[in-house]
């Protein structure tokens, strides 16, 4: 397969190389530490979009996954001995067999009831994790969870570089697993699925066993991106399961594009990178980026990634010709 480096694989590769040596020009631990954070909900977004603006299926648990994934990881690691490149491995496993359970009962329900029933799951995970104080630590979350570690060398060393570049290898990996599954026969039944779904049933597709695919595929890489970010900030906490995170996720998708898979990650840098710069503003903050996503989705339905397609468009069309 050979390579358009004037086309979407060149931006591609351009961001990729942008984030590779980006650390390197960032004098700041601090600012470091808000690119991973960034990048992790890059993960947890674009994850989301795929059963979400891909497969039209409006799951509110998602970030239950992300949770659990947090939670299993940081057990393992602490209480198990388990080393946490294993732990991160596992969180994935968990977040799965939690897609399988809270599909059952919503395999045939539509809209609403969706909502309802993915939302009463996250806060069923909460209630269990507040409920279990001796294994999970209840309210006081989990702390001091092992750090990721090669022989005599912590990630927690060197400033944060090691934390960021295994964050950004999840996202790469991440982001190849959902092209191949967008790009696959699997994932243009979803989207069939999504578009007409009485069409796409009369054809032959089962509804039920794509939608429980669709959320297990969306699950993996939350969970592990869960696994990754408890053993990065060494505790798994409770707030996890709030409404917090999951209206920033969701911003993040609305703002970045629900049509792509790099929209969300884009739409988790900008709001990331904006929400740190109006810190000084308080909660006024929050009212000034709900304002930007109401402008954006206004002008750009399909979110800021639209946008940003259209100037490299433009860009291209700029450039010089060969006599």
């Amino acid at each position: 397969m050979r390579l358009n480096l004037t086309g979407p694989d060149g931006a591609r590769l351009l961001c990729l190389a942008v984030l590779v040596v980006l650390p390197f020009f960032v004098p700041s631990a601090y600012v470091r530490h808000l690119i991973i954070v960034a990048v992790v909900y890059g993960v947890v977004a674009s994850n989301w979009n795929f059963s979400l603006g891909y497969g039209g299926i409006f799951n509110f648990g998602h970030l239950a996954f992300f949770g659990l994934g947090a939670y299993a990881s940081a057990i393992l690691a602490k209480t198990v001995g388990i080393t946490p490149w294993v732990t991160i491995v596992l969180a994935g496993v968990v977040a799965v067999i939690a897609a399988i359970i809270v599909s059952v009962p919503v395999l045939r329900l539509k809209g609403i009831y969706v909502v309802l029933v993915t939302f009463a799951f996250s806060q069923l995970c909460l209630q269990l994790i507040m409920s279990q104080q001796g294994m999970t630590g209840g309210s006081q979350g989990f702390p001091l969870v092992p750090q990721l570690k090669l022989g005599d060398y912590s990630f927690a060393s060197d400033d944060k570089f090691g934390y960021y570049f295994v964050a950004l290898f999840l996202l790469v990996i991440s982001t190849l697993y959902l092209e191949r599954l967008v790009r696959s026969n699997f994932g243009i039944s979803v989207v069939a699925l999504r578009d007409n779904e009485d069409y796409a049933v009369s054809r032959g597709i089962s509804l039920a066993r794509q939608r429980l695919l669709t959320l297990v595929a969306s699950a993996l890489f939350t969970g592990m991106a869960g696994g990754f970010f408890s053993t990065y900030t060494r505790v798994a906490s409770p707030e996890i399961f709030g409404f917090g995170p999951l209206s920033l996720a969701l911003s993040m998708m609305l703002l970045g594009g629900t049509g792509s898979i790099y929209g969300p990650i884009v739409g988790a840098f900008v709001i990331t990178i904006v929400s740190e710069l109006m810190i000084d503003l308080g909660p006024a903050r929050f009212l000034i980026i709900a304002a930007m996503i109401i402008l954006v989705l206004l002008f750009y339905p399909g979110g800021i990634i639209v946008g940003l397609r259209r100037a490299y468009d433009e860009l291209l069309k700029l450039r010089p010709t060969r006599a």
